[in-house]
């Protein structure tokens, strides 16, 4: 019986791994696909979008299932990832100007682009497994990506850590580029992100239950006969 369980066990890891591997290689192929600037959004939803499926527990054809989500989100997801894409180019154009200053006021600023930065690094962390799971006006995803990145600051600080360790997996072994970098980072942060807003959605539920039981006690007490 524990062997059943371990060998249950290594079979789904390897599944997943193996699974990581086909998605990061999708990602890539779909994103020079688009010339890389328009097709990093698209390519990113398709992930995120299969990721949640996986998730769970969803079976789905990965190539169709990916192809059909890149097409379908295209114009959406580019409308959520340029702006990202130039909001981080601007600061760091901006952090690699001022850093060069030695003066007070452009350490300051170095400081300042830096820290926007980080705050970017969030918002995109929690952006396309939102755009995966609600159904937002488009200038929504991005507001709410915030209030979210700051309102839950510990899993936003849990993204951040995963982002930076596969950035320094990535910079350390580059040979995990083509195979692992990009889809296991999807795939975590994806997997994070469906457990953060699924308690996120589950408390919300409970404060509105608790909210209508409240308004609705006062009434029955006002007119329940007095003893």
């Amino acid at each position: 019986m524990l062997a059943g369980s371990f060998n249950a066990k290594a079979y789904s890891f390897f599944d997943t791994l193996l699974w990581i591997a086909c998605l990061n290689l999708l990602w890539m192929v779909f994103s020079l696909a688009g010339l890389g600037v328009l097709g990093i959004g698209p390519a990113t939803a398709a992930a995120q979008i299969l990721v949640r499926r996986r998730v769970r527990g969803e079976a789905a054809p990965l190539l169709r299932s990916f192809a059909g989500e890149f097409g379908r989100n295209f114009g959406r997801a580019n409308g959520l990832m340029l702006p990202v894409l130039l909001a981080g180019a601007a600061l760091a154009l901006n952090w690699n100007y001022f850093s060069r200053s030695g003066d007070l006021l452009s350490q300051l600023m170095a400081a300042g682009a830096f820290l926007a930065a980080i705050f970017l690094a969030a918002v995109a962390c929690h952006l396309f497994p939102m755009f995966a799971r609600y159904e937002l006006p488009l200038p929504q995803y991005l507001l709410m990506s915030s209030r979210f990145a700051l309102r839950h600051l510990a899993g936003t600080a849990i993204l951040l850590f995963v982002t930076a360790v596969a950035l320094f997996a990535s910079q350390a072994v580059p040979g995990l580029i083509p195979f692992f970098s990009v889809g296991a980072w999807l795939y975590v942060t994806g997997w994070l992100c469906d457990r953060f807003f699924t308690a996120n959605d589950e408390s919300v539920a409970g404060n509105v239950d608790e909210a209508a039981a409240a308004a609705r006690f006062p009434a029955a007490m006002a007119g329940a006969p007095l003893g």
